[in-house]
């Protein structure tokens, strides 16, 4: 099973490769492919991408945690937090690589 990251650099020349652009292009499309991601993650908005899953940003409110080490209480403060929720596509063809890499 693979250990490997996938990088930026590796998305553009996956781009590169498969689609025909430039490399500067295939970087190009990739980084503003990222950025239109962020920009709406930043505003709070969820991205769906169908066959693939879901980013969601979810608020947390303030609450107290526990220092493990002293036991003392310490405030957490309020956030966002960004999910990923995988979809059943994506989910099937992750345990069908499973399979066919254990066959």
């Amino acid at each position: 099973m693979g250990s490997h990251t996938v990088t930026r650099a590796d998305l553009c020349e996956a781009v590169y490769q498969k689609v025909g652009l430039s490399r500067t292009e295939s970087a190009e499309l990739v980084e503003q492919v990222l950025a239109e991601i962020s920009a709406s993650l930043e505003k709070g908005d969820s991205v769906k991408l169908s066959s693939f899953g879901s980013f969601i940003v979810r608020s947390k409110g303030e609450r107290i945690g526990r220092n493990p080490k002293t036991g003392e209480e310490v405030p957490i403060s309020p956030r966002r937090v960004m999910v990923f929720k995988p979809s059943n596509v994506l989910k099937q063809r992750i345990n069908d690589a499973l399979v066919e890499g254990v066959s």
